[in-house]
Formats: C-alpha cells, structure tokens, sequence
C-alpha cells in the first residue's frame, strides 16, 4: 500500500507538466470556439489521440497509479485547459470504468479498447444511466433488460438522458433494471456495441455550460444485445439477485448497484475537475486584480479584493486536499465509512461554483462579457453540483453513511 503524501513523483511531476501545456497550448486556444459552437471538438480531440492523452494506455497508467493521484492530476490539469473540451476528451472514462468496476477480464479487453479507437479513427464512449424520471433515484429506473434464454440474449427497452457523447458513441454501458422487485439492487449494466439495430439519439441537450460536450437521450428500442454483453456475466448476477432477495427477507441489507459501484470510483474525479475550472478562474482573477489599477494603485491592494482572493486559494487548496485522500483510499482498498469520495466531490463543485462566481466579480463589468474567460467557467461550473449526484445527494449519502443508514 503506497502511503499517503502531498509530494508528487518526479514521474508524476512530468506527466503533470506535459498535460498542462497541452491544455495551455491546444485546449484553451480552442474553448471559445467551441463553447460558441455547442459541437463535439473532434479535432482537439484527435490531437489528444495523437500525443497520447485520449488512449486506453494513458487512461490505465493515471487510472492504477498506486498512490491514487494519477487521474485527479490529469482531471485538474485538462479542466484548467476548459471544462467543455476537458469532459469530451475524458467522457469516455466513465463509461471505461462502468466497465472496470463491473465487467470481466475478457469484457475488459475487448470493450474499452473500442471505446478509445486510435489517432486515425477517434471513437467515443457513453455511460447511460440517467432516466427523465430517475437521475437520482436510480430506484425508479424504468429502463428494462429482459434475458431470452433460447438466444442467450438480453432485451434492452427505455430511454436514458443527460448521457455524455450519448447518441454519437462507439460503444453505449447501459444500466437497466432486470428484477423490478429489488429495486436498486436489481440493476445490472450492459455493453450496447456499435451499430446495435434499435439503439438512436434522442433529443440533444443545448446547456448553459461544458457546450462543447456533447449531452443526449439515448433511446433502446427492444434492442438485443448478446448474452457475453452483460457486464460482470450472468452467473455473477444470479448470485448477487439471489443474495438480494434473501437479504430482503431478512429485513434488507445494503447491496451496491451498477449505477453506485461507477458512481462510487469516478466521485473524486469530478472533485479534480472542479478544482481545475476553480483553480484557473482564480489565476484569471489574481492575475487581473494584480494588473489593473483603479484610484491610482492595483487593485489588489483593497482589502475586499485581497481577502476575496485568500479565501478562494485556501477553499482550492482545501478541496484538493479532500480529492487526493478519497483518490488514495479508493486505490488502496480504503473503505469510504465516512462517505469521503461524496465529501470531496461536495467540497469541490461548491467551491468551483463559489471561486467562479467570485472571479466575475472581481474583474466586475469584464468578468461578465465573453472577452474573459471567467465568464464561461462561471458557466460551466454548475454542472459539478448537478451531475453525478447532487450535492443534496451528496450530503445525503454523507449524512446516511454517518448515521450508519443504507443507501439506497
């Protein structure tokens, strides 16, 4: 177990170095554009593929860093680049750990490596779990997966939504129920392959922020998937279905579903995320309040101005704290028994919505227009309290596992 420290590798200081001046030097020339278009940035994209950013191998490396801190230094370094073009490069991720956490050797072998393509033919991933009656009650997910044994194949029908590169995927991971009795604990995720008959976009989403990320409905229609497709396989599901159902009649128990075990592994990664939009709208607006000048000195040297500027360094410093200790935990087996992934990504989608909105103040009329970037990371850091479980639910699921109460 790699102990807990503050000081990066040498290794992890030069993989940190390169992905900053990638989103220096190819990212955050690109965010306006892009964030005007509301497209997919498929070039910026292939660029990461070219350098070795958008790939399985990276993806990997970050992702088994025994100290934890491989993927929120990369989150925190392409988000400081901009948070729309960030999530399009890293969206896939949740879908490659839907399959990490769930699936099979095998499964993990053929799936995710077609969920990333290559440089000449960058694919995309989505996660779909999301329902328009069931963000975060996954319990009142409708979305069914029903098995024909005479085919060895499951039968996907219902519509998922706010789905990142939903519609547009290579590969879909769907979470649908198959035992509507056990509530959350009868789901299961399952890997829709490309070109799947019955699988379309619905209606895509025009957003206040991360417009360069592609968010959609993801319609099933009796579509049919192979009885391999079921992540984790059948028989590891039977198990888990018959320990639910035993433990029901006993009064019920905690059982993590599909949607939770993901949720659970990518929370601190999105607490990185929010520290990269935080972290480079407070540049933004030290480097501003250091520069201009009002009444014949900068104003930096008002009191109001200064102490604005402490407390969103010591707010930023503070939630990356709280993402690299739940980031080691999860590598090194920690249990979460105080609800530390929630914590950190509470911690941190609060303090990107408050630094953002403190950074538009401080450059004042400027900060409000589109010439300054702070404006748009305003923008794009609500969604950090929004999706992958609100912050209500996340002091929810923090407050439940205090109190030592199931969550469902």
């Amino acid at each position: 177990m790699a102990e807990f420290t503050m000081e990066l590798s040498d290794e992890q200081k030069e993989v940190r170095d390169w992905l900053h001046g990638f989103a220096a030097d190819v990212i955050r020339p690109a965010a306006a554009e892009w964030d005007e278009r509301e497209e997919t940035p498929w070039p910026v994209i292939q660029e990461a593929a070219k350098v070795g950013i958008y790939s399985l191998d990276f993806y990997a490396q970050q992702y088994f860093d025994p100290t934890g801190l491989g993927i929120p230094m990369a989150m925190e370094e392409l988000f400081w680049g901009d948070a729309g073009i960030a999530l399009s490069i890293v969206g896939t991720g949740l879908a490659a750990v839907g399959v990490l956490a769930n699936g099979t050797e095998e499964q993990i072998g053929t799936w995710i490596p077609q969920m990333y393509g290559d440089a000449n033919d960058v694919k995309v991933a989505a996660f779909c779990s999301s329902e328009p009656d069931a963000g975060s009650d996954v319990a009142s997910m409708r979305t069914r997966a029903v098995y024909d044994e005479a085919k060895d194949e499951w039968v996907l029908s219902g519509t998922k939504t706010w789905a990142t590169n939903g519609g547009i995927a290579n590969v879909h991971v769907v979470v649908a129920v198959v035992d509507p009795d056990l509530g959350s604990k009868g789901h299961a995720s399952f890997i829709v392959p490309p070109n799947t008959p019955g699988l379309s976009q619905g209606q895509k989403f025009k957003k206040h922020g991360i417009r360069a990320s592609h968010t959609a409905e993801v319609v099933l229609d009796n579509v049919r998937v192979p009885g391999s497709c079921l992540l984790g396989g059948k028989e590891k599901l039977d198990a888990r279905l018959a320990r639910a159902r035993e433990k029901a009649k006993k009064g019920g128990e905690r059982v993590k579903n599909a949607a939770m075990a993901t949720f659970e592994a990518s929370r601190p990664a999105v607490g990185a995320m929010a520290v990269g939009t935080a972290r480079a709208a407070y540049e933004v607006a030290l480097e501003y309040a250091q520069t201009r000048e009002q009444f014949g000195r900068p104003i930096i040297d008002n009191q109001g101005v200064a102490f604005q500027l402490a407390d969103m360094r010591t707010s930023i410093d503070a939630a990356r704290l709280l993402v690299w200790r739940a980031s080691w935990m999860a590598i090194n087996g920690k249990p979460f028994t105080a609800a530390e992934g929630s914590m950190s990504k509470l911690f941190a989608s609060e303090t990107a919505k408050k630094v953002t909105a403190q950074a538009v103040q401080i450059l004042g009329g400027n900060g409000y227009t589109r010439e300054y970037p702070v404006e748009r990371m305003h923008r794009d850091s609500a969604i950090y309290t929004i999706f992958e479980g609100t912050s209500e639910i996340q002091r929810l699921v923090i407050a439940r596992t205090l109190a030592g109460m199931p969550i469902r």
